[in-house]
């Protein structure tokens, strides 16, 4: 059957040819055809060139040895701006990025640390001040400029069952990078620096590292009980 029909024929008479082949209508999807499949094991099953083994061999063994050694760590973090100050949490963590929402306050509960409740997609989140737990001045002279008040967004982020909405003077992206870690400054008068388990520099920024377990406690302390 195969020697009749032209190789690659999906790019020739199927879905992504002229769609002449009359074995469309049967199967509706090269992907569902035999002959496509049979094509994809051939793919799979052949042999490594004679010199494919040594080429990787090769690259591998230029590899420099050590990295770890030297404290350089492949990161993968979301960074983000509060006040003039730069932290990052492992990207796992964050589960949205979204436009500033109206915040409702809850009475007899909101305080400095819980602002209130947001709709987030129709679920109600509780929105807390990141700004406040840190102890970092939301500079409210400046998030009047315009350019400032477009870069504000809100961050939802979730640790198992927990989950909790804070507000970021900017959002720079998640990245995956390499960096290499350091202790944070023990300056103990910095609230921020007791939730920064590491510091690391980016964009010529020092960036601290917060420590989820420490915060997402914390929070949950403030707010809950």
């Amino acid at each position: 059957m195969n020697s009749i029909l032209p190789p690659h024929c999906w790019r020739a008479i199927g879905i992504w040819g002229d769609r002449s082949c009359s074995k469309l209508a049967q199967h509706i999807h090269c992907h569902n055809c035999p002959i496509y499949a049979s094509a994809g094991r051939e793919l799979l099953e052949r042999s490594s060139p004679l010199d494919y083994r040594e080429e990787w061999t090769g690259f591998f063994s230029k590899i420099p040895v050590g990295e770890t050694d030297k404290g350089i760590d492949t990161l993968s973090v979301g960074i983000f701006r509060l006040g003039e100050e730069y932290f990052a949490l492992a990207s796992h963590l964050f589960a949205e990025v979204t436009d500033i929402l109206p915040i409702h306050t809850i009475p007899h509960r909101s305080n400095d640390i819980l602002l209130g409740m947001v709709n987030i997609r129709g679920e109600i989140q509780l929105c807390v001040s990141l700004h406040n737990l840190l102890g970092i001045s939301s500079n409210e002279r400046a998030i009047t400029k315009k350019k400032t008040l477009e870069q504000r967004r809100m961050v939802v982020v979730a640790k198992g069952s927990d989950r909790w909405v804070f507000i970021v003077d900017e959002m720079h992206g998640i990245y995956r990078l390499q960096a290499q870690l350091f202790n944070p400054p023990t300056t103990v008068s910095k609230r921020s620096d007791a939730y920064n388990y590491k510091v690391f520099r980016w964009q010529e920024r020092q960036v601290g590292l917060l420590e989820p377990d420490l915060l997402f406690q914390s929070l949950s302390r403030r707010v809950l009980c």
